[in-house]
């Protein structure tokens, strides 16, 4: 089949998506205590945002892959951001409580969309190293990021943050535009997808430990996302500013170690720079587990990111090399899984941190490695065409 996109277009604007979701995903965090002030939210209504988010996330996640695959990418892309256009501005604007509400799933919505189809993408046009190539989207996840809410602190003297929340809105209203003008890769399967070729990845044994590895490694960064920070102010007597500095060193590391994945490192064999990050990730979790001060946490925190940098990447090429044909599902099914992952073991710690105190933070941590371990153990050793 004739080629009829240009690959550095296509990778580039997938980048800009990858860019709002770090955005997208960081932003309800960062605007939180000014949205309780605007909207005189109880903690029990600020939770529910936040229990929305990820719903909204995994729904996206969900239905991108066999869209993808059946009409291809621009469409999907283009109304993904309008969705967080709307949910932005609605975040920004809006005096009434339930709209507030359904911005949150409309950006979380497009946002998870727009994560799985750059990632396929991605995927999809980089002929070799397609988990250094998704080493490389995955920095502007980290750029966003760690963006958003420092862009919030610089202006918060002069600009309220309803004028940065929709100017972030703006930007995804440009992407949208963007991504309904480039040629993107045609679809893969312009007749349909097959239950037969979606019942295969249900037993497909190396997917399932994929999916599964996957579903450790987002629970390992959920919870250095969601607990840093108190277990910092608990454990080390930070101050809040402090703690989130640690927590905003995790995702500097994250985003230095995938640039250079995707550059230095772009030629190392996957299982050797898997195993290499975990030797990372251990020392940074033995490093921040001893610390009493929050600068050797913080470093630990930094090490940390690093040694997490290559999980998804690394993983995400392995499905694309072993579904070419209905990456977008294939997809779909692991980070879906994953999600999951994310949201149960953190609720567990949630439970945990409740009943006897967020030191078991680090437990829970090494435990999870452990799984991570022992899964791409096992992922290495199965032939490679094995399903």
């Amino acid at each position: 089949m004739k080629k009829t996109y240009n690959r550095q277009l296509v990778f580039w604007s997938a980048c800009l998506g990858m860019l709002l979701f770090g955005i997208g995903l960081i932003m309800l965090g960062s605007v939180l205590p000014d949205l309780r002030i605007k909207h005189s939210l109880d903690s029990v209504e600020a939770g529910t945002l936040f229990s929305l988010l990820p719903v909204g996330i995994i729904a996206g996640s969900l239905f991108f892959g066999p869209v993808c695959d059946r009409y291809g990418y621009r469409t999907l892309l283009a109304v993904s951001a309008f969705l967080m256009f709307a949910g932005f501005e609605g975040l920004a604007f809006t005096n009434t409580t339930w709209i507030l509400t359904a911005s949150v799933v409309l950006f979380g919505l497009g946002g998870g969309a727009i994560n799985g189809a750059t990632n396929a993408v991605v995927a999809d046009i980089s002929v070799s190293g397609k988990g250094a190539d998704l080493s490389i989207l995955g920095v502007f996840f980290g750029i966003g990021a760690l963006g958003m809410p420092l862009l919030l602190s610089l202006l918060k003297k002069s600009v309220d943050f309803e004028a940065v929340v929709a100017g972030t809105g703006v930007l995804a209203l440009t992407a949208g535009i963007l991504f309904a003008v480039v040629h993107f890769p045609a679809a893969k399967q312009a007749e349909g997808l097959s239950f037969k070729q979606a019942g295969a990845l249900f037993r497909d044994v190396t997917l399932l430990l994929i999916a599964f590895f996957l579903f450790f490694q987002s629970s390992l960064e959920g919870l250095i996302n969601n607990w840093t920070t108190t277990y910092l102010m608990e454990r080390t007597a930070a101050p809040k500013e402090a703690a989130l500095m640690g927590l905003s060193a995790s995702v500097a590391g994250m985003t230095l170690m995938r640039l250079m994945i995707g550059s230095l490192f772009r030629k190392m064999a996957e299982k050797k720079l898997l195993f290499i990050s975990f030797g990372i990730i251990f020392v940074a979790l033995l490093l921040f587990s001893l610390s009493r001060s929050v600068i050797p946490a913080a470093a630990g925190l930094f090490l940390l990111g690093s040694g997490l940098a290559a999980g998804f990447p690394t993983m995400l090429g392995l499905v694309g090399n072993r579904y070419p044909d209905i990456s977008g599902t294939a997809f779909s099914f692991v980070l879906v899984i994953g999600l999951l992952g994310n949201m149960l073991v953190n609720y567990i710690m949630g439970v945990v941190a409740e009943n006897h105190g967020i030191e078991y933070l680090t437990w829970f941590t090494f435990v999870v490695l452990t799984m991570l371990i022992i899964i791409a153990t096992v992922i290495f050793g199965r032939p490679r065409n094995k399903r």
